[in-house]
């Protein structure tokens, strides 16, 4: 009679383990839902600062970013490269993929405005003081954009173009892969200047900035957003949009020296 007690005992306990286990299983949190956002390198630094805050107010979500030219993550983009929104530099980009049909309806909004500026190195840089003075023999050395997939590049022609120093200036010129490598070319001094964002100006203590591009010389400086038709968690996404673009990250976008639209 012992033995058959012992025996009922051992096996409610191999009950009771297998309930617990199953309620490990249940109770285990899901995966967090992973939203790809494929945003223009001049956005590095802001996005990383909201996103940090959105992640902080929705625990289930990880926002992973894929920082580029515009004209290089619409490239990707075209190429099914997994992308929920898309933060583009210029208009150009957005247009083309609206054009396919890749963007989800009604979600397109223009978000932030950028200026265009001349900068140098902040120690020994030439003593720049205008975009004319890169047609002069002294400057050799000038980092851009390279203008047929990076949108900081396509403005800086048009302002060399309107003064009329395009082919002087594209004799000298050092192209990057984005507005972020120009800018680290200045910085390091591998350039005597190059043509960025005002933004890009901002965050940097490396670089000041010689002048601005003259009014009328460029088209405006526009920042679209979209979601995208293919993206996998559609509700997130435009959660995502609509919390980049709410009243407290406009002056987490300012802060960094973008104007919101």
């Amino acid at each position: 009679m012992k033995k058959l007690f012992v025996l009922a005992a051992a096996m409610l306990a191999l009950l009771g383990t297998g309930c617990g286990s199953e309620q490990a299983v249940t109770e285990k949190k899901a995966e967090p839902v992973e939203l790809h956002v494929a945003a223009a390198a001049s956005l590095t630094d802001v996005m990383q600062e909201i996103a940090a805050a959105y992640e902080k107010a929705h625990p289930e979500v990880k926002v992973v970013f894929n920082f580029g030219s515009s004209g290089a993550l619409q490239q990707a983009i075209e190429n099914g490269g997994q992308t929920d929104l898309f933060f583009s530099a210029a208009q150009k980009q957005m247009n083309a993929l609206e054009k396919d049909g890749l963007l989800a309806e009604n979600t397109r909004k223009d978000l932030l405005v950028n200026e265009l500026v001349l900068i140098v190195p902040a120690d020994g840089g030439k003593p720049l003081q205008d975009f004319q003075q890169l047609a002069e023999a002294d400057v050799q050395h000038i980092a851009l954009g390279e203008p047929k997939g990076v949108p900081v590049g396509q403005y800086a022609e048009e302002v060399f173009t309107h003064m009329g120093i395009l082919e002087s200036v594209k004799a000298k010129a050092v192209y990057g892969s984005d507005v972020r490598q120009v800018l680290s070319w200045v910085e390091s001094g591998d350039a005597d200047c190059g043509v960025v964002y005002a933004t890009d100006a901002t965050v940097s203590k490396k670089v000041k900035v010689a002048a601005k591009a003259p009014a009328g010389s460029h088209k405006p400086i526009v920042y679209p957003a979209a979601v995208l038709k293919e993206s996998k968690h559609m509700d997130n996404a435009k959660d995502f949009l609509s919390f980049v673009s709410n009243e407290d990250n406009k002056k987490i976008f300012a802060k960094y020296g973008f104007e919101v639209k």
